[in-house]
């Protein structure tokens, strides 16, 4: 068996913090769906103008998706060789169906998944307020993809957005916060308490959620730390980011009770905001594909980590996330399907180097695996801005 390198300073470290593995895994018996598990999010969101994707290999798990024929059903876009793509106009605004079908190489369907492509209007939320908190790890950290979005909604026909935070990257407070710390992990957020939240160096520093108790024992206070942080105003949306750290040095037996002690303190962070402010959206963002080649990983984690597991294990979180979250939308409660916009192929970081030391021929190797680039955050940032023009917007009609 492999013997799994763990430990922030060996896995990998980045200036705006890395992801670190698990510790002292449980171990459970493998119980996840069996094929190629294709699944598809119950709603895709777009907005005129902004590119929307569906990249085949985010939403099935298979070594080499060139090994199966992808067909897609829908009214709109157009399918490409490794995605279905659509650009938006306002005469698109409205529900239309998509249904993707796999097939082998003797032509033979052997998955089928379907969902909705919600197109709402390009001024939808036009100059409404709409405050928004980012909860994440290191994706949230770099507050690239928040910049983003920030700046979509600058543009005429766009909410009026406040991000809401504690947490900045630069020399002081500015409008892109948000609470997203390198490393992180469900569990953190939920438990680490210490007195030093919110201030000083961002490893040392416990839960900004977390405040202590006459009893002894911390508690998560959302209306305090809104209190704290947004002169007593919950924020209209929040997104939760996470899973990385949570679950990168699982294998397949211990993967199914690693996410469900995973989803445990995620829960807490969904029911510490729901109780507060039944209310506020909360958009449970989809964890991310990493990058699209082993050679992310080979540069940084050496033998640490393959591709294929971290993907299998972010595909599984994904799959019950999907049962745990879907379908509550009277909850205020909605999926963002982040990973399927994202390509994992050229939006994420790579370089030139030679092929090998007796060839003279250079070519681009994957350098970084979970961490996307600039392009890759902005897909991002797509994402989560089309969910919130969606949730200020009337509901559409199918088409």
């Amino acid at each position: 068996m492999r013997t799994r390198v763990i430990g922030l300073c060996v896995l990998f470290v980045v200036t705006l913090g890395g992801f670190i593995s698990a510790q002292d895994s449980p171990k459970a018996s493998p119980a996840a769906p069996s094929g190629i598990r294709l699944i598809l999010p119950p709603v895709i969101y777009a907005v005129p103008g902004i590119e929307s994707n569906l990249y085949f290999d985010n939403v099935c798990l298979v070594v080499n998706p060139k090994n199966y024929v992808f067909d897609v059903d829908a009214p709109r876009g157009q399918q490409q060789a490794e995605r279905w793509t659509f650009l938006p106009a306002e005469k698109d605004v409205g529900d239309h169906s998509l249904k993707l079908t796999v097939r082998d190489q003797q032509n033979a369907i052997i998955a089928t998944a379907a969902t909705i492509v919600r197109v709402v209007a390009a001024n939808a939320g036009a100059d409404q307020p709409l405050s928004l908190l980012c909860i994440g790890d290191s994706l949230t950290h770099g507050s690239v993809y928040p910049q983003s979005i920030f700046d979509s909604c600058q543009n005429p026909g766009n909410p009026k957005l406040k991000l809401v935070g504690s947490h900045w990257v630069g020399a002081g407070p500015g409008p892109i916060r948000h609470e997203g710390y390198g490393g992180w992990t469900a569990l953190r957020f939920a438990t680490h308490f210490a007195e030093t939240a919110r201030t000083g160096e961002y490893s040392k520093r416990g839960s900004p959620f977390l405040y202590a108790q006459p009893t002894g024992t911390p508690k998560l206070d959302f209306k305090r730390y809104c209190a704290d942080i947004n002169e007593g105003q919950f924020p209209d949306r929040v997104t939760i980011f996470l899973g990385p750290n949570d679950i990168f040095s699982y294998q397949d037996d211990t993967i199914e009770a690693g996410i469900d002690q995973m989803l445990t303190h995620y829960d807490q962070l969904v029911e510490m905001i729901r109780i507060s402010s039944p209310s506020t959206r909360i958009g449970v963002m989809l964890p991310v594909p990493p990058a699209g080649t082993q050679d992310a990983f080979g540069s940084n984690y050496t033998n640490g980590q393959t591709r294929w597991q971290y993907k299998r294990n972010q595909h599984r979180l994904i799959e019950k996330m999907l049962e745990r979250y879907g379908k509550r939308d009277a909850e205020n409660i909605d999926l963002i399907p982040t990973h399927v916009n994202l390509d994992c192929d050229h939006n994420y970081p790579g370089g030139l180097a030679m092929a090998n030391s007796r060839s003279t021929e250079k070519i681009t190797r994957l350098n970084n695996g979970v961490h996307p680039n600039a392009s890759g955050y902005q897909q991002i940032g797509d994402s989560v801005y089309c969910w919130l023009k969606a949730t200020t917007s009337k509901s559409t009609s199918a088409k």
